[in-house]
């Protein structure tokens, strides 16, 4: 069974979750309509894997005795000065959601919760790979700089992702 204050904030980390892919369709649509076709793919698989989080936290609040509460999902940002500048935005939230994460991992810890702990060691880990993923792209973006070619490879690399 779940605590209230482990129940309540696993439900605002549900939401999010959610929010997060709201988050990477609003990239997904800013890259289309920029003609980047592989970084709104990219986008699009990582819109999917944040419902897949959440689908994580739904679950688990079920399993454990507890009661999903959905939450009101904010419009995201919907444009940006460049491609960099949407991966930074990308990665800003990333580093959000980690910490987010670290707070529910101490939450957890404090209310002696070792299955609720069990279950965010697969975020944990989740989240570093999430950053160093969007962090290389940020990297590989500021190398290209303003090289048409350089972001049209980008785009054709980026268009190969199949899956986080």
């Amino acid at each position: 069974m779940l605590s209230k204050k482990i129940e309540k904030a696993f439900n605002e980390q549900l939401n999010a979750e959610l929010n997060s892919s709201y988050v990477y369709l609003a990239l997904a649509t800013y890259f289309a309509e920029k003609n980047l076709d592989g970084f709104a793919h990219w986008m699009k698989v990582q819109a999917k894997e944040e419902v897949e989080h959440a689908m994580k936290f739904y679950g688990y609040i079920i399993s454990r005795g507890g009661r999903v509460v959905l939450g009101k999902i904010d419009a995201p940002k919907s444009d940006w000065p460049s491609p960099l500048e949407g991966f930074k935005t990308a990665l800003d939230h990333e580093r959000m959601i980690t910490g987010r994460i670290n707070d529910l991992v101490a939450l957890a810890g404090k209310e002696d919760d070792h299955a609720s702990h069990q279950f965010l060691m697969w975020f944990v880990a989740e989240q570093v790979e999430e950053e160093d993923s969007v962090g290389r792209v940020v990297e590989r973006l500021k190398l290209v700089g303003d090289s048409p070619n350089g972001l049209l490879m980008m785009d054709h690399t980026l268009g190969q992702r199949a899956r986080g």
